[in-house]
């Protein structure tokens, strides 16, 4: 099997779609994935996202510059060469400006993600991989509770 094939069987696709493709395999403990290469006898770990990024593009993966993720999602890979991309090019100033933009900064209070000691932020990436793993898309509710931050099993109270 080559790097990309071995590489699509570790995502799992909405159905939707704008649904995200998430990273079903190893998350390191900053929260993103990671996928191991073989090369020049080797072995390498690179983000899920940098790679679907270079599938996408062509572009080697030594030439990638600052990628962000639109939809901040840290296991999402849905990176494609048209509008319904969730992983764009950006720069340190982009990243900032957008991080400002969505609250998420270090004031920012509004962004589930952000703000987490990073064992949480680790908890929550794995725990969403665990589910899609499990489970696939056929429990979406669960899957936005999951990123957004909020715990699938808390009860309601109403």
């Amino acid at each position: 099997m080559s790097p990309e094939e071995r590489f699509w069987t570790k995502v799992v696709k909405g159905p939707e779609p704008r649904d995200h493709w998430l990273w079903s395999a190893a998350v390191a403990d900053d929260g993103y994935g990671r996928y191991t290469l073989n090369a020049n006898r080797r072995t390498v770990a690179v983000r899920p996202h940098r790679y679907a990024f270079h599938l996408a593009t062509g572009r080697p993966m030594a030439g990638l510059g600052m990628l962000m993720h639109e939809c901040d999602v840290p296991i999402c890979v849905r990176a494609t060469t048209g509008p319904d991309t969730h992983v764009v090019e950006g720069t340190t100033r982009a990243n900032m400006l957008d991080r400002r933009r969505k609250g998420r900064d270090a004031n920012g209070t509004g962004f589930a993600w952000r703000g987490l000691a990073r064992e949480h932020f680790t908890a929550r990436s794995r725990a969403l991989r665990n589910e899609v793993r499990a489970h696939g898309w056929t429990r979406p509710e669960r899957i936005a509770a999951l990123i957004a931050g909020t715990d699938p099993d808390a009860p309601t109270l109403f």
